[in-house]
C-alpha cells in the first residue's frame, strides 16, 4: 500500500502527532501557529494561518495529502479540493474523539502499531492523574475562559480534562456545544453566581490578563479572585485537540487543581 509521502498540516496537532510517530520526514508544510514540537518551525515551511492559507504555496509543495481541522477551515479546504488535492478534515471535539483522530492519522501513514503504543502510554498517564485526583475530599469549581470579549467558556475536551484533573467545570453543559458562538456567556452574573474556586484563562493565542479579570464588576467577590486562584494555560497546550492537551495541558490543569486541594487541607 502506498501511504502519503508529502503532507501539509494546517493545524498544530497533526504536526505534533506525526513528529511523535517519527514521521516528520513526510511533512512538507505547516501552520504558522505551530509551536509543538519547536523544531517544526525551524524545519518546515509555514503555509497557513488558521482561517487563511497560501494556496499557491501549498500547490507548489505538491502534497499528496492536506490535513485540516473543523468548519473554520472549510473555505481553505474547498479551495484545495477545487485544485484537485486530497484533503482530510478532522472534527474532534472530545477526549475520545481526539484519541480516535490520532488512531486514524497513525493508520493513514502506516503507523497504526506505533500509534497504538503511544496512545496506550498517554491513556495510562491520564489514568494515573485521575486516580490521584480521586483522593480529593473536595473538588474545586473551575471556570475556564477561552476568550474574553465576548466571554466564551471551554469546549468539550477542556471540560472533560478538568474533570479528569480533579475539578468540576462550572459550565460543563456548554462544553458540548462545538461552536464557540454557542458558548458565549453574555451575562457575567451567571459566572459570578457559579462562585468558581479556580479561574483558568486561555485566550486562544492572546496573552491572558488576570488583572483584567479581577477588575470586572462584581468579580471581586468570586472565591477564585479573592483567593488569587486565577491562572493561565497557554492555548498551545490546552486548546489544541491533539497530544498536547492530553499531556501537557492535562498536567498543568492537575497541578493547578492539586495545589488548590492541598491548600484546603493545610
Amino acid at each position: 500500500m502506498q501511504y502519503p509521502q508529502r503532507i501539509v498540516c494546517l493545524t498544530d496537532e497533526t504536526t505534533e502527532w506525526l513528529y511523535l510517530l517519527e514521521q516528520q520526514h513526510r511533512i512538507v508544510g505547516i501552520s504558522g501557529f505551530t509551536v509543538r514540537p519547536p523544531q517544526a518551525r525551524k524545519e518546515k515551511p509555514r503555509v497557513s494561518a488558521f482561517t487563511s492559507a497560501k494556496i499557491g504555496k501549498i500547490l507548489d509543495l505538491k502534497p499528496d495529502l492536506v490535513l485540516a481541522y473543523s468548519d473554520l477551515q472549510a473555505d481553505i479546504v474547498a479551495s484545495l479540493v477545487r485544485e484537485g488535492l486530497n484533503v482530510h478534515v478532522f472534527n474532534q471535539r472530545s477526549v475520545d474523539e481526539i484519541f480516535a483522530s490520532m488512531h486514524l492519522l497513525a493508520a493513514m501513514v502506516g503507523c497504526a502499531e506505533q500509534g497504538n503504543k503511544l496512545i496506550a502510554e498517554i491513556k495510562q498517564t491520564i489514568s494515573d492523574i485521575q486516580h490521584r485526583s480521586e483522593s480529593y475530599k473536595k473538588k474545586p469549581r473551575v471556570y475556564f475562559e477561552e476568550w474574553d470579549d465576548p466571554v466564551i467558556s471551554g469546549i468539550a475536551w477542556v471540560s472533560e480534562l478538568i474533570g479528569l484533573a480533579g475539578g468540576v467545570d462550572c459550565f460543563a453543559e456548554l462544553g458540548c456545544e462545538p461552536l464557540a458562538k454557542n458558548r458565549i456567556i453574555a451575562d457575567h452574573q451567571r459566572i459570578i453566581d457559579k462562585q468558581p474556586d479556580i479561574i483558568i484563562g486561555s485566550w486562544c493565542g492572546k496573552k491572558f490578563r488576570p488583572e483584567r479579570v479581577a477588575e470586572r464588576p462584581g468579580w471581586q467577590d468570586i472565591p477564585a479572585v479573592k483567593n488569587h486562584y486565577v491562572y493561565e494555560i497557554k492555548s498551545a497546550y490546552i486548546l489544541q485537540p491533539g497530544p498536547a492537551s492530553l499531556t501537557e495541558g492535562l498536567n498543568q490543569l492537575h497541578q493547578i487543581i492539586d495545589g488548590w486541594a492541598k491548600d484546603q487541607t493545610a
